[in-house]
């Protein structure tokens, strides 16, 4: 939360037997319009991470990329590790490949990194960006329907990118050839090409572990599936490819892979904040948040979002208040959700200055009850937070306003943030024991077996490696 959320979505991977050919070059057009482009997808996703993972990620990304064909060279694609906190990979035209760092984290050798990166490549090498029938300008594409997330016109219509939104709109049939075009370009480098079902297998099963996390009973989310195939057919159909490819060489480099993730930051970047339980952390800001039991809080380089049982949901956003005074602000967020400025009441909530107002509107779901509180934090900074709840329920979701507060520098400075950490299996570890050193309250073993793609009944060997999260100062 530099800007005070980060945002994204799932750019799926995977299958279909019918492949295209790679064109035989970018044109310049593709190459301006990347160009463009990807000022505007650093600012929005964390921006690029810089170091020896970021140039390892490069690294592969460029070895695949040589393998599209036509000509095609490793500088004609420019390979990014976003700092984002969102299993995601996506690209756009003119060479540029994004693959986040949660993702990467999900990924357990160098051949499944190189399938992600052989997807995303195909899609521009087989020119899916301009075969799109929605011509749409790459900035509406990217935009996304906020309220996809939400649930929420009325939240919908002014919170732009929030978190796990964006898909680049390919159609089902184009994300199955992007599959198989990865899986002959992971070939051809010499990867096994079953590291794409194990990649296609791990991104399912961490996609339903997040759903269950969020209560939604462990099902894909419907926006992975309105876009993308889903993971079980993509798995069965990548899992046949794979068998049907003879090769003699079968890399999967994960030694090389776990040393270039060891001690990557996982989950928050503490730059911007950290989500704790069911609070929200921002040392830089000095900013606490608080949401009743229940909520699930996301946290993206443009807003904190949250969402509590019975459609109750929040949105936390920063404001430039270097020009602009508390209620000109309100009147401007009032008109990002799409609706005339209304009355706010000067208040102070633990001892900051602020407006209240509220609103009732329509939605999807029915009639809704919408808070609109600005807090005056600095004389730069100024904090939007809406509520929101179904008419009659705003009571559910009001204790986060009054939670939001300033931290003291004691609590600043206990602020830690998760990092991915490679261990040995010692000689009496079980799968229980390295469980139990996952750092967080909630489903340890499950979030270690499918950080790890391993089984209930997995057995472990003294000396194996394996993925953790623990916190670090």
């Amino acid at each position: 939360m530099k800007n005070l959320v980060r945002t994204l979505a799932l750019s799926a991977l995977l299958a279909v037997p019918a492949l295209a050919q790679a064109p035989p070059g970018l044109t310049e057009s593709e190459r301006r319009s990347g160009a463009q482009a990807h000022p505007q997808i650093l600012q929005q996703f964390g921006g690029a991470m810089s170091g020896p993972v970021a140039d390892y990620v490069r690294a592969v990304g460029q070895k695949i990329a040589v393998q599209s064909g036509g000509g095609a060279r490793a500088t004609d694609y420019t390979v990014t590790l976003l700092n984002s906190n969102v299993n995601n990979a996506f690209a756009i035209p003119g060479g540029y490949v994004y693959i986040t760092r949660q993702l990467l984290a999900l990924m357990n050798d160098e051949a499944e990194l190189a399938f992600v990166m052989g997807h995303e490549v195909a899609h521009v090498a087989a020119r899916h960006g301009q075969k799109r029938q929605n011509r749409a300008a790459l900035s509406n594409v990217l935009a996304g329907v906020a309220g996809a997330l939400t649930g929420s016109d009325l939240i919908g219509r002014g919170a732009g990118l929030v978190a796990g939104l964006t898909t680049l709109g390919y159609s089902r049939d184009q994300e199955r050839q992007a599959d198989s075009l990865g899986v002959r370009y992971l070939t051809t480098a010499g990867y096994d090409p079953n590291a794409a079902t194990d990649s296609l297998a791990a991104l399912g099963a961490q996609t339903a572990l997040e759903a269950r996390l969020k209560g939604q009973g462990g099902a894909e989310p419907s926006k992975w599936l309105s876009t993308h195939p889903p993971s079980g057919e993509r798995v069965a159909r990548m899992r046949t490819e794979a068998q049907g490819i003879r090769t003699s060489s079968r890399t999967l480099n994960r030694d090389a892979f776990l040393n270039a993730i060891d001690g990557m930051i996982y989950d928050d970047d503490p730059a911007e904040g950290v989500v704790v339980g069911n609070g929200f952390r921002h040392g830089g800001l000095a900013l606490a948040l608080d949401a009743p039991r229940g909520f699930a809080i996301s946290n993206s380089s443009q807003a904190v979002t949250g969402s509590g049982p019975g459609n109750l949901r929040f949105d936390l956003r920063a404001a430039d208040a270097r020009n602009a005074d508390l209620n000109s602000i309100a009147g401007a967020r009032w008109q990002q959700l799409g609706v005339s400025a209304q009355p706010m009441r000067a208040t102070r909530i633990n001892g900051v200055e602020a407006l209240e107002g509220s609103i009732r509107a329509g939605s999807q779901a029915g009639p809704v009850e919408a808070t609109l509180t600005v807090y005056r934090w600095s004389p730069q900074l100024t904090l939007t937070l809406v509520s929101i709840a179904p008419q009659g329920q705003l009571a559910g979701v009001a204790p986060v306003a009054a939670s939001v507060r300033r931290l003291s520098p004691q609590d600043i400075a206990s602020i830690r943030s998760r990092r991915v950490q490679v261990v040995r299996v010692g000689a009496n570890d079980t799968l229980q024991s390295l469980a139990n050193r996952m750092a967080y309250d909630d489903d340890k073993m499950a979030r270690f077996l499918t950080l790890n793609q391993l089984g209930a009944n997995a057995r472990l060997k003294a000396g194996d490696r394996v993925k953790l999260v623990t916190l670090r100062w």
